[in-house]
Parts: structure tokens; C-alpha cells; sequence
């Protein structure tokens, strides 16, 4: 019984283009990028130019995020990466909650 990685099957692009457009329009809604977008729209009356600024912008983050990912896989196994993804973003989402509470703790001591 050898012990080789499994390799994943592959995936049509169709599957792999619907699965990213769908995680990513999810994923971004309601973001702070998104209200973002919606500020700058109000503020400067050209929703077209903040449209176009803001797909740009996302683009290039995304592109940095697939070229990333693209290094990271040629140095680590999926598994390995999966769980690095998952303890990042605990931890981020830990560091976010734990802003959250230092920033609002003195507004409440304040109205106490």
C-alpha cells in the first residue's frame, strides 16, 4: 500500500468559474469595499467612474490573490493550504472582534 497524495480530479472551468464568481459576489456583499464604492458614488455624483475604479481596484486584488495562491501550491499540499486559509481567517476574524471590543469598551464606559 503506497501512501501517495491524492491528486484532485479535475474540474471543468465552467464549475471552477461558477464557484469563484459565486464565493467572491457573496463573499463581497455588504463588504467594506462595497460600501466604500457606495460612499465615493454618493459623494462624487459619477457612479460610472467609481464603477470602473472599484472593478479595477478588485481585479488587481484579485490577481494578487491567484498568484499567491498559484506560488502557494507549488509549495505546499492542498490539505496544508486549506488549513492555513482556515486558521487565517479565524485569527483575522479574532483580531477584527477583538478591535471591535477595544474600540467600542471606552465608548460604553464613557456613556456609563
Amino acid at each position: 500500500m503506497s501512501s501517495t497524495p491524492e491528486t484532485p480530479a479535475p474540474s471543468s472551468w465552467i464549475t471552477v468559474f461558477l464557484s469563484t464568481a459565486t464565493t467572491v459576489f457573496l463573499a463581497e456583499l455588504g463588504d467594506k469595499t462595497q460600501l466604500a464604492a457606495l460612499l465615493l458614488s454618493a459623494q462624487s455624483g459619477r457612479p460610472v467612474v467609481v464603477f470602473v475604479g472599484a472593478s479595477l481596484a478588485l481585479i488587481c486584488s484579485s490577481l494578487v490573490g491567484v498568484l499567491l495562491g498559484r506560488w502557494l501550491s507549488t509549495v505546499m499540499p492542498p490539505h496544508q493550504l486549506e488549513r492555513a486559509a482556515g486558521i487565517l481567517m479565524v485569527a483575522l476574524g479574532l483580531w477584527l472582534g477583538r478591535q471591535a471590543v477595544l474600540h467600542l469598551a471606552p465608548l460604553h464606559l464613557l456613556n456609563s
